[in-house]
């Protein structure tokens, strides 16, 4: 399957995995749909049913778990996965990342992994 880019003009949808703290949310570009796994009522799904769900209605998926894109064939699902690697998932460490993790949003393809670190 080849990745579908996403014109620049279009407001990225983005889901926040339930590792992310959701106090970052206020902290994403104001022109992203952004939502979490928990507001959307998926709270609890495994990574590849969350992704699988993803791609139906969302651009982008957000995470700090490291070894999502080694454990899931992410080419197979058309969402795309932008990986946090800060010290922790507490605000205070991933806060200093917000900038990085907007731009990687906005570059992400569906069917790969951006990885945003410190």
């Amino acid at each position: 399957m080849r990745p579908r880019p996403v014109p620049e003009s279009a407001t990225r949808r983005v889901l926040l995995d339930e590792n992310i703290d959701r106090q970052l949310k206020a902290l994403f570009e104001p022109d992203l749909d952004v939502l979490t796994v928990r507001e959307h009522g998926w709270a609890g799904l495994s990574n590849g049913e969350l992704l699988r769900a993803a791609a139906n209605e969302f651009d982008v998926f957000v995470t700090m778990d490291r070894n999502l894109p080694f454990q899931q064939n992410l080419p197979s699902f058309d969402v795309a996965v932008v990986v946090i690697r800060a010290m922790s998932n507490a605000y205070t460490d991933v806060l200093p990342l917000m900038p990085d993790v907007n731009d990687a949003i906005r570059r992400a393809v569906p069917g790969e992994a951006l990885v945003v670190a410190r």
